[in-house]
């Protein structure tokens, strides 16, 4: 693959016509591209139904090779002895060739994935600033001089891991691969990755462009793969030090336990049923724009969408109204057409078992107030699902209490405070959560009372590499973002510098 020049991000005008990086069947080991050995794995455009593009995949052997090969490559380019402000100009350098690249990027990302260019160039540009931001605070994190208690100097470092096994999701790539990538590689370790079998492109290209940057060849490698095979193979192996996953709370399960049995440490980002509040003092337009963008943007195929919506009793059919009219008008279509704020979700299967749960939602008496079907005509052929809106539910029904991941709300009406947190909090779930109200006192409150390990006051699905990210109950396990991001990649050591020159007096 050639990588070719760009315009900036934001520049450049939306087209079906975009250039896109060409798809060679390699996968990239131990600083080595080559063909994998596993299994082909077929890449369907969820748009057209079509298979773009296809890939061998990695085997459990390529993770040995991957693995030894970063321990050699760390130590041949000494990453980790280099000073922070070198690594950081590496880190640098990749995320203005990610910005260089964006074009490219945002049109393999929509075929690959079904989501707008509008949010794939987000996610590039998303990405191109989380390696800068952890490439200044690598040169600028400081470890600590702690206060002695005797005559002596004490001090608490912190050191590389040595190889993370790094393993990330369909739904948001480029963006989660920096996300994890960036402050591994600044904390002086090599990275393991194991992209989605849905959505492997991005991290190959994430990995050329990394070569383009000069990243050591063999810090990084990319081997795309089934999780019951690659991604376990990747989780056990001896020499991987920690573990760091986003994806379904069951799989994040499974790596807890192969961590707990390792004593390494993991980071798991899992899902969500996240509970979006329109307060009765809300400025009803701007709650109104905000509950669609928090579920029905990204098609819904988001751990943090706010699928679970209460309202409070006194607006209840008023807000239901007006949310039910303009999920209506919601433009279905693919992700290359400019008008289109809900595009396929990433494949026919899972846009069949999103379907299958509405269905299920039917039977139990659900009452559906707007989609609840897939659309024909010229979508007829992609993985489409209308934006749909349940009523006559209790939060008790399971399709308030499990994920869907796809375009489905489901309005909950409450009475005061104490039922909404009551409701809001009965989950198994603590992602994330949306305010809506003119009141900052009750705003303040709630924020406080739900628990979540985000919470969103009058915006929602707002973002920053600087502020720590993290889940609560099944929702996860760890911080992700953040000056302290790069510490999660790292060993604390202490050491004691005697200053007195004496024997201990011990030994006399």
């Amino acid at each position: 693959m050639t990588l070719s020049s760009a315009a900036p991000v934001g520049t450049a005008a939306v087209s079906t016509q975009l250039r896109e990086p060409s798809t060679r069947d390699e996968i990239y080991v131990a600083g080595q591209w080559r063909q994998g050995s596993g299994a082909v794995i077929e890449s369907v455009d969820p748009a057209t139904g079509d298979v773009f593009a296809t890939l061998h995949s990695a085997t459990p052997g390529d993770v040995g090779t991957a693995v030894e090969g970063g321990l050699a490559a760390a130590a041949q380019s000494k990453w980790a002895d280099q000073l922070p402000h070198e690594r950081a100009a590496v880190l640098y350098r990749i995320g203005n060739a990610i910005d260089a690249h964006a074009t490219e990027i945002s049109a393999l990302q929509t075929r690959n994935t079904g989501k707008t260019l509008t949010e794939t160039r987000a996610l590039a540009s998303s990405a191109a600033a989380t390696f800068r931001y952890i490439a200044a605070a690598l040169e600028t994190m400081e470890d600590e001089i702690t206060p002695a208690r005797g005559n002596y100097l004490s001090m608490s470092i912190h050191e590389p891991i040595g190889v993370i096994g790094a393993i990330t999701p369909w739904n948001s790539p480029i963006a989660s691969e920096a996300q994890k990538v960036a402050p591994a590689l600044a904390a002086g370790n090599a990275v393991v990755s194991k992209p989605p079998v849905w959505a492997p492109w991005i991290s190959l290209y994430l990995a050329r462009l990394c070569d383009e940057a000069g990243l050591p060849r063999g810090l990084f490698s990319v081997l795309p793969g089934p999780g019951r095979t690659v991604g376990d193979a990747l989780a056990r192996h001896p020499k991987i030090g920690k573990i760091t996953f986003t994806g379904g709370t069951s799989t994040g399960r499974t790596l807890g336990h192969v961590a707990a049995d390792k004593i390494i440490p993991v980071t798991l980002e899992l899902g969500g049923k996240s509970p979006t509040v329109v307060f009765a003092d809300a400025d009803m337009d701007q709650a109104l724009a905000g509950v669609l963008y928090g579920i029905f943007s990204s098609s819904g195929q988001s751990c943090i969408a706010g699928s679970r919506v209460f309202i409070e009793r006194a607006v209840y059919s008023e807000f239901v109204d007006r949310l039910v009219s303009a999920a209506n008008e919601l433009r279905v279509g693919p992700g290359t057409d400019p008008g289109t704020q809900v595009a396929p979700l990433i494949t026919h299967s899972h846009r069949d078992h999103v379907a299958s749960m509405v269905d299920e939602a039917r039977s139990e008496g659900a009452v559906v107030l707007a989609g609840g079907y897939a659309p024909g005509g010229d979508l007829a052929d992609g993985a489409y699902y209308r934006p749909t809106i349940l009523a006559g539910l209790s939060n008790s029904a399971r399709i308030c209490q499990e994920e869907v991941f796809g375009p489905v709300a489901v309005v909950l009406p409450f009475e005061d405070e104490d039922d909404l947190v009551r409701q809001a909090n009965d989950s198994v779930f603590g992602l994330a959560a949306g305010i809506w109200t003119g009141d900052y006192r009750k705003a303040w409150r709630t924020a406080r009372r739900i628990d979540a390990g985000t919470v969103w006051i009058n915006t929602y699905k707002q973002f920053s590499i600087s502020t720590p990210f993290s889940g609560t109950k099944e929702s996860g396990l760890g911080t992700e973002k953040g000056r302290d991001g790069i510490r999660s990649y790292m060993r604390q050591k202490s050491i004691y510098l005697d200053l007195s020159g004496q024997p201990i007096p011990w030994s006399r």
